[in-house]
């Protein structure tokens, strides 16, 4: 894959560049993405999005040396990645994809440990790695809450 088109990937193919809360568009973005890659591969969707996470990795470092800053904002596959754990191995619907979005950006900012320890990890494995805890958190949460609603 060409650094031009992990350096889109990276940016969520632009959402990144949001001027507000880039982290959150960037995790709405992925929200089609989601659906798409479920509607066409319904029972791969776990493997795809864990195989999405060295990419991610890749991604971000490549966004990473091209953008100021540790972990430049408009870098956003962190979040596409994170995403993606959080819904992995739950069956598409209206619920899991509101809660999921939810639970993830909510452990995505908290990062509860041992997210923030995560993070401090060098490169593209350091933007990438604490957004895939949160999202392993996340998908616990969704495993708790989804028979209730």
């Amino acid at each position: 894959m060409g650094r031009k088109l992990l350096f889109l990937l990276a940016v969520g193919f632009g959402s990144g560049y949001s001027p507000l809360v880039p982290g959150t568009t960037g995790t709405l973005a992925a929200i089609p993405v989601h659906i798409l890659l479920v509607w066409s591969f319904p029972a791969a969707f776990p493997l795809v999005a864990l195989a999405f996470i060295p990419l991610a990795i890749l991604a971000a470092e490549v966004g990473g040396r091209q953008l100021p800053g540790k972990d430049p904002r408009p870098v956003v596959v962190d979040e596409w990645a994170g995403y993606f754990v959080t819904v992995a191995f739950h069956p598409l619907s209206w619920q899991v994809v509101l809660l999921g979005f939810l639970a993830f950006r909510l452990f995505d900012i908290v990062k509860p440990f041992p997210a923030r320890r995560l993070e401090n990890l060098p490169g593209g494995t350091g933007i990438v790695l604490d957004d895939i805890m949160a999202g392993v958190y996340g998908n616990i949460l969704l495993w708790l809450v989804l028979p209730y609603v």
